[in-house]
């Protein structure tokens, strides 16, 4: 060791996080394979989108990744947290064509080849300002493992399985509804619709029978549809319209005949019992098509623009064409009546455009038999274990009720889908290669399919693609199935059930064994971050302005799983304050272990009560943080560390020990430098997940063997360490000095005024600690003389405090003006008084109880408890001031 100055007096976290992370690096402390005879341990990170910079939500999610992957690593597994990106189809493309835009152009001005071009530019751009981020949070990633969703080896999986579902006939091409995103120009999951409640209006609707006879009402929130009506269906066993079915009905504007039907799917007693059918623009609709062979007219493009079959409204948008269509219904008599309307809107998650119901030529994944195996695998035990469990039952009704998934997609960036059609035959090929000449016929005029596959079709095959299947890859073998997935509960549909079902299909394994769910992270009033509101949080600038392990260590202790985290700046200042206390107490220790080096560390000789307390106490909390860590209660773990630290090493342990390090015993010195250097290298281990920057610069100078922290061994509990009789008594010393200090903080007196102090053991036991740990007493009480006996008499005007084991006595004479405090007192009792009675009114008052918020009303409450609770302790304190 040098001298004391090798730690500076305040700790830096820019220069500190530069140089360790560039260590690591240079170490290859965070590459797999290392450790050939360890047990592997495995996380694959969740690809962030190349759409731009990581949010606060990201730097949740993979701290608590990291906290892991650092925990494991230090228990000796061989760890891969393998990091990687993900292409992001409809999300990437709309942010470059977002940017062709500002220059005029268009993706199609470009053509495919060329605008490809632009968005792997894009990617590689923000692949690397990730990469940049990753390492500015402090991640351990094994960056010779990072893969892309689009990397060839990934292409190669996609193709593979692709192929092997259509082989199996779960992947076909179909005609049916989809969402379309007319901004985009492309279909959509059901996953990526994002619902919002909107004020619409419903429009009631006359449609004249074609005799004259009469009219059928309907009503609807899209009468632009109705263009594209092909009958008008009611319930068969509807009294009201039993003699019409089979009629025939004029449709308003276009004049041309539908029918009237009868299906069941029609609720006889909603609204007028019958309903318009369009089997082109409404997925129920288009069944009851189906079952009534109904033809199925589209009557909008691609763009949202009214084609040839809405009449004169063609080349109208559909929105203006809903407003002009519903001013000539009202002209006409045809809208009889217009009701406002409160209705769930689908909105394109990524374009934001309205979603349009449309009947489209689609690739789809048959999701029935995919689903079946899954939800048999967790019926059975032998599924996933979702953390908390109560998102199992989400995620086996969603796969319960599953529908056949929509996998392609109108967009140029993704994996194309491996389908080629023949120009001369008309055969179409799905294959694993590119197809150059016809199976059929030889020809070599071919074109492949246009589309490309959902981002999620790929991404669902992260866990095990990224390992190098569908080869028998040295990785896949190893490091597959995966331990823990750590996620957001927004995804568990998006992507957690694809992942499960892909698995089991094409690995016959779960792909990962634990599904850990965390919350979102809102702001500090519960909103979710949004641009539009402004409250977002760049993990970036907190850890600028607070350092990386401060904006760590509130996130991961600040969260529950599946709880949402509520962001406050006040509770990052908090984690900065407790890296700095533990720089501070690290610093102390330093200045006292000069010359001291690992092998001087001896934790069995020569141990004092405190020595023996501390070593307890560090030991309880590394059995009980190593239990919470594997539970993954992050919070809990890190409010056991931070009490530990900050009350019982701080606040406790360090001032005792400076009785032994500035003493002449040089035995109990060195016992005490032992203890001390042994357990900041514990601390510094436990806490090193959460804060992996400071803990790397302080071990560093603390007494110690090996490169870097991050491989020293994770502490274990060690039943020799166990010292109750030492415990018990520190917790008599504890609550001796706690109790003297209460004392002189309620009588105004300060620490720098010396106290007499009696003490009145319960027992021969509580005597005897008292005895042999006065020189602690009275330092840590302030004393000017001290009494002590089994039968000591309480005095007169004596300040009294009783803990377990002991009656404590402060004699007053001398030390407070008594009459001068209990003046004092009774003013600051008449304030409370009136406070207590300011507060009683307010609650009396009917009109506010009546008119407040509850939150104001249970805030009020609160105060009303604490005013009365400061009363009774002023007024007890007078009563014994004038006893």
């Amino acid at each position: 060791m040098s001298d004391k100055t090798t730690m500076p007096t305040t700790y830096d976290p820019k220069a500190a996080e530069q140089k360790w992370y560039d260590f690591w690096q240079q170490g290859q402390f965070f590459k797999a394979g290392q450790r050939p005879d360890a047990k592997p341990f495995t996380i694959v990170i969740p690809p962030p989108n190349v759409t731009g910079m990581l949010h606060i939500g990201h730097a949740l999610d993979f701290t608590l990744q990291d906290i892991i992957i650092r925990t494991k690593r230090m228990q000796g597994f061989d760890t891969l947290w393998l990091p990687g990106t993900d292409h992001a189809g409809i999300a990437t493309q709309t942010k470059v064509e977002q940017k062709l835009r500002e220059q005029g152009l268009s993706r199609y001005d470009l053509g495919r080849e060329k605008f490809l071009e632009q968005v792997w530019d894009w990617k590689e751009l923000y692949a690397g300002t990730i990469r940049e981020q990753w390492g500015k949070m402090g991640l351990s990633l094994d960056y010779s493992r990072e893969r892309f969703t689009l990397d060839e080896g990934l292409s190669k999986a996609v193709r593979e399985v692709f192929v092997r579902l259509h082989e199996k006939g779960l992947i076909y091409r179909g005609k049916k509804i989809i969402n379309w995103d007319p901004a985009a120009r492309t279909a959509l999951s059901d996953i990526e619709v994002e619902y919002k409640e909107l004020n619409g209006h419903l429009y009631h609707l006359q449609y004249p029978l074609k005799n004259g006879s009469g009219h059928i009402t309907v009503a609807t929130t899209r009468p632009e549809t109705m263009l594209g009506d092909t009958a008008v269906a009611v319930h068969p066993e509807d009294e009201r319209y039993k003699h019409l079915i089979g009629q025939m009905l004029v449709l308003p504007v276009v004049g041309r005949e539908i029918p009237i039907i009868a299906d069941e799917y029609v609720e006889k007693d909603f609204g007028s019992g019958a309903v318009k059918i369009t089997p082109a623009h409404d997925p129920n609709d288009f069944e009851v098509g189906l079952r009534h062979d109904l033809p199925q007219i589209i009557v909008m493009d691609e763009t949202g623009t009214m084609n040839e079959h809405a009449g004169p409204y063609q080349g109208l948008d559909r929105a203006d064409c809903r407003k002009k269509l519903v001013k000539d219904l009202q002209e006409q008599g045809v809208c009889i009546r217009i009701e406002d309307h409160v209705h769930q809107v689908g909105h394109s998650e990524r374009s934001g455009a309205v979603v349009e119901p449309y009947l489209s030529t689609q690739w789809f994944v048959a999701m029935k038999p995919l689903a079946e195996r899954a939800i048999e695998a967790q019926k059975s035990g032998k599924g996933v274990n979702f953390v908390p469990d109560r998102f199992e039952k989400i995620y086996l009704n969603w796969i319960e009720n599953v529908r056949d998934w929509c996998i392609s997609r109108q967009l140029w960036w993704g994996h194309r889908i491996p389908a080629w059609y023949c120009e001369a035959c008309g055969e179409m090929h799905v294959a694993r290669e590119d197809v150059t000449a016809c199976p059929a016929c030889g020809s070599t005029s071919l074109r492949q399919d246009e589309d490309v596959l959902d981002t999620w079709f790929s991404s669902g095959l992260w866990p095990f693609s990224t390992l190098g299947w569908p080869e028998e890859t040295e990785d896949f073998k190893r490091y597959y199935p995966t331990d823990v997935l750590v996620t957001g509960y927004d995804i568990v549909y998006f992507w957690v059930a694809r992942m499960i079902f892909t698995a089991l299909e094409f690995t016959d394994q779960i792909p990962f064994k634990d599904v850990l769910m965390h919350g979102l992270v809102r702001d500090a009033e519960g909103r979710k971050m949004s641009k539009s509101l402004g409250n977002g949080v760049d993990p970036l600038d907190v850890i600028e302005n607070y350092g990386a392990d401060a904006m760590r260590y509130m996130i991961s202790t600040g969260s529950t799983p599946g709880q949402d985290l509520r962001f406050r700046i006040e509770k990052v200042e908090q984690a900065r304050n407790f890296a700095n206390k533990i720089w501070n107490a690290s610093r102390f220790a330093l200045m006292n272990l000069e010359g001291f080096t690992a092998s001087d560390i001896d934790i069995k000789s020569n141990l004092g009560t405190a020595e023996r307390w501390i070593l307890h106490r560090l030991n309880e909390t590394v059995r009980e943080a190593t239990r919470l860590i594997d539970s993954y209660e992050f919070g809990e773990t890190g409010r056991i560390l931070y009490n530990f630290i900050w009350d019982d090493l701080c606040d406790w342990y360090i001032e005792f020990a400076k009785l032994n390090l500035y003493g002449t015993d040089e035995q109990a010195k060195r016992a005490t430098q032992s203890v001390l250097a042994y357990v900041l290298d514990r601390t510094q281990r436990l806490i090193h997940p959460f804060m992996p920057y400071i803990s790397e610069e302080i071990w560093q100078h603390l007494p110690h063997e090996g490169e870097s922290i991050t491989v020293a061994a994770w502490p274990v509990f060690d039943e020799a360490l166990e010292a109750p009789e030492a415990v018990k008594e520190m917790e008599l010393l504890m609550d001796i000095i706690r109790a003297v200090r209460n004392v002189r903080a309620e009588v105004n007196v300060p620490m720098s005024k010396k106290v007499e102090l009696m003490i009145k053991p319960s027992g021969e036991a509580e005597a005897a600690i008292v005895s042999r740990n006065e020189e602690f007493i009275r330092r840590f009480c302030g004393t000017s003389s001290f009494e002590t006996g089994l039968g000591l008499a309480a005095p007169d005007k004596a300040m009294t405090a009783i803990v377990t084991g002991a009656e404590l006595y402060l004699p007053l004479a001398g030390l407070i003006d008594i009459s001068q405090e209990i003046a004092r007192l009774e003013k600051e009792l008449a304030t409370l008084n009136s406070e207590v009675e300011r507060v009683e009114k307010k609650l009396g008052n009917e009109g506010f109880v009546a008119k407040a918020p509850a939150k104001v009303i249970e805030e009020e409450r609160a105060k009303m408890a604490d005013y009365a609770g400061k009363r009774d302790k002023v007024l007890a304190r007078i009563e014994e001031l004038r006893s």
